[in-house]
């Protein structure tokens, strides 16, 4: 698993915004982060005070197994903008480098046959073949949409997963800046 080209944006004007219910002059809101805007970060999930995390947009390039996409995929909140295709490019694609670890040489050189068979033989059955056997553990990259509020959710249901990609993941949610306000652990000095 890994992750490149992290941005995050809105974090200082979300912090300002969720300061409106209690101010009566909104013009004078500053993106510093106190006390009480954290408390509401802090919140249960689902009642709703820590809605404010929705504005801090996070986007990043996210490779990871096949198996770690079936289960992302059940965050609805989790936009994938663009992704590799193993329906466009399968026959092309370099097992030896986007298999993990656990994929075992039998399955990689099974792989490499069903793909020579293809190249051999290009048709559709010959494809789907291919295409059908690939492995949970094939690794593909997408670029990824969120936010601080789905991250919460997801780092608090993933942070001690069977699946050691999620507590990497995990892991990168927690050097994020400002992460205690996903994770709800204080920084040093705190």
């Amino acid at each position: 698993m890994d992750i490149k080209e992290c941005h995050v944006f809105g974090l200082g004007d979300s912090i300002r915004g969720a300061k409106f219910p209690m101010s009566v002059d909104p013009e004078s809101e500053t993106c510093e982060l106190t006390d009480g805007i954290a408390k509401l970060a802090q919140s249960n999930l689902g009642e709703g005070h820590d809605n404010w995390l929705n504005g801090v947009i996070v986007q990043f390039d996210l490779t990871c197994s096949n198996k770690m996409w079936v289960e992302l995929q059940r965050y609805h909140f989790v936009d994938f903008v663009s992704s590799q295709s193993t329906i466009h490019k399968a026959a092309e694609m370099d097992f030896n480098q986007c298999f993990n670890e656990f994929v075992t040489p039998n399955t990689k050189a099974e792989c490499k046959r069903l793909r020579d068979a293809y190249l051999r033989t290009p048709c559709a059955e010959t494809y789907l073949r291919l295409l059908y056997n690939l492995p949970s553990g094939m690794e593909l990259t997408a670029r990824m949409t969120t936010n601080y509020r789905q991250l919460k959710t997801i780092y608090r249901q993933r942070k001690n997963h069977r699946l050691p990609e999620w507590r990497k993941f995990c892991r990168w949610i927690e050097e994020l800046p400002m992460s205690e306000l996903i994770t709800g652990a204080k920084e040093d000095g705190d």
